[in-house]
């Protein structure tokens, strides 16, 4: 009878501590939620529009001043890096296209995201990646060039949310 009584007690102790935590949130606090999806969808859309128009200044500067494409040693970080990483995408796509060739453009998508808040001014989006090349003509298709799963830690920075690390390869 008083092994009963102690999980019982148990039970109600857990109870109570589940609806803390399952506490709703004021209306301010999911207005702000909502703000900071919309800021963060807003980021991500940028940070495609950037890498698919090579626009160097623009990529590097949705990142942390430290932010990171990549992990482990093949990480490129910090802004400069990822400005040239950039930059040099769109040098060898002009050279290209001085000798001639022509190259459709790319188009960097995302589906399924996820965003989880991780604390007060830090996310974390997981989601699915699509890169596809544009058709090149009435005998070459859109084609998918690749897909993966991507984890993006995020940090909001002076009132802007930014990439701290992008990881389009992570482990299983």
């Amino acid at each position: 009878m008083k092994k009963l009584g102690l999980a019982l007690l148990a039970g109600l102790v857990l109870s109570a501590g589940i609806v803390v935590l399952a506490a709703p949130k004021s209306d301010a606090e999911v207005i702000q939620e909502m703000r900071d999806r919309l800021e963060i969808e807003d980021l991500m859309w940028r940070y495609a529009r950037a890498l698919d128009t090579n626009n160097a200044d623009a990529y590097a500067a949705i990142y942390t001043p430290d932010g990171a494409f990549g992990t482990g040693a093949n990480a490129t970080k910090g802004r400069d890096a990822l400005r040239k990483m950039v930059a040099d995408l769109k040098q060898r796509n002009d050279e290209a296209a001085a000798k001639g060739e022509r190259r459709p453009p790319m188009y960097h998508m995302t589906a399924n995201e996820r965003i989880t808040f991780t604390g007060k001014d830090s996310a974390k989006i997981e989601a699915y990646w699509i890169t596809t090349v544009a058709a090149g003509g009435q005998n070459v298709p859109m084609r998918v060039v690749s897909v993966g799963h991507s984890v993006d830690e995020l940090v909001r920075l002076n009132g802007q949310w930014l990439i701290k690390a992008r990881n389009v390869a992570p482990a299983p």
